[in-house]
């Protein structure tokens, strides 16, 4: 603490003149507010994380779900690479709109269930008893809101979806501002019927109450012509013509000044806001992981560690009704073995396909070698 006679010195000094900017400090002035002003000014082309990659071309990033072996399922490192690539191409100045798009196949087939359903070795999804709901939310809010991150990024989301964008991949795609479907595409949230409760729990926001309940209380996938007839979809294409599609819608928007893109979809959302996303979210993050370790939800982790989660899918999306244990009861009564071979009727489609696909290039090949020895035989 100073002293009075201090003090008192301090009042009585007489006090010094500011100082007129220099040419120098005003330089430097101009210089601190350029470079808190600037905009980062490019993202790299090739810069490539563990799930996806993101480019830039013109105006348009495009993020690819890169996981195209396992039709771009969500693992661990996939809901937070989406967050940085988003934060990366809104913090690009060249950047207008974001695509989000799958590499391969699909879209996004949801999540990775041969890791979290049939493996999960860490516990992860399904706790021991007893469990603590908080710590899943915590894990689960967390994907959500990095899913969230297309939704409440300054620059328009489009999902362009072709294949499935089932489960957890419809969580994605329902994330972003637009979501351009190819006609023959399927969406839905399957877990609906055990094991699971969308956590953006976007449904009922863009579909209605009724629609939302005919998805949410059924588990059904809905193609992209009825997406597009229900206002999911905004628009609907076939394949061929699904990247025309979203090219054009893109390129509508990037030609919009960014504050305009900016400004406008802050207004629109905060309606959504308003009429209390925040809180349902909330409830659905909870409700997820109740159903994950509910008797039911038990079971379902049981069966599919023991049959595999191609077999528990197959029951799950049936139309069989499912097991309800009922409390203390891990479900013993339900544990017999599937069909040879059981898989659910949209992953034997996509498996049909890549089977026929991999059939067309080894006969394509094949092709090619008989080409080139006639060719030296010649």
């Amino acid at each position: 603490m100073a002293s009075k006679s201090t003090d008192k010195k301090a009042a009585h000094a007489p006090q010094t003149a500011a100082k007129k900017p220099t040419a120098t400090s005003k330089q430097k002035t101009v210089q601190t507010a350029a470079t808190l002003g600037k905009r980062m000014t490019s993202v790299a082309a090739d810069r490539v994380y563990s799930s996806l990659h993101i480019a830039v071309q013109g105006r348009i990033a495009t993020i690819t779900l890169n996981r195209p072996e396992r039709l771009n399922a969500i693992n661990d490192e996939m809901p937070g690479e989406i967050r940085q690539a988003v934060e990366l191409a809104n913090a690009d100045d060249r950047v207008h709109v974001i695509v989000l798009r799958g590499a391969g196949d699909a879209f996004c087939a949801g999540y990775d269930l041969k890791h979290y359903a049939e493996g999960d070795p860490t516990n992860v999804i399904t706790q021991p008893m007893p469990w603590d709901p908080m710590i899943d939310y915590k894990f689960m809010k967390r994907n959500t809101e990095d899913f969230m991150s297309l939704w409440r990024s300054y620059k328009p989301t489009i999902a362009r979806v072709h294949g499935y964008a089932a489960a957890g991949g419809s969580d994605i795609a329902s994330c972003c501002d637009f979501i351009v479907m190819e006609d023959k595409a399927r969406i839905g949230y399957m877990p609906v019927r055990v094991w699971g409760c969308p956590s953006p729990a976007m449904w009922v926001y863009r579909l209605g109450a009724m629609r939302a309940k005919r998805m949410m209380l059924t588990g059904d996938l809905i193609d992209g012509k009825q997406a597009f007839e229900w206002g999911l979809a905004t628009e609907v294409a076939p394949l061929a013509a699904l990247d025309a599609v979203v090219q054009e819608l893109a390129e509508r928007m990037a030609g919009v000044p960014k504050n305009q893109l900016m400004m406008n979809k802050l207004v629109i959302n905060q309606a959504i806001d308003a009429m209390g996303l925040e809180q349902t979210q909330m409830f659905a993050n909870v409700f997820d992981g109740i159903t994950r370790h509910s008797p039911e939800g038990l079971w379902f982790k049981r069966y599919a560690q023991t049959y595999g989660f191609a077999a528990a899918v197959e029951w799950r999306d049936s139309g069989r009704p499912l097991p309800e244990p009922g409390p203390g009861d891990f479900g013993d009564a339900f544990m017999e073995p599937p069909a040879p071979d059981a898989r659910s009727v949209w992953s034997r489609d996509v498996s049909g396909k890549r089977v026929a696909k991999s059939i067309k290039k080894d006969k394509n090949k094949s092709k090619k070698k008989s080409k080139r020895k006639a060719t030296k035989s010649d």
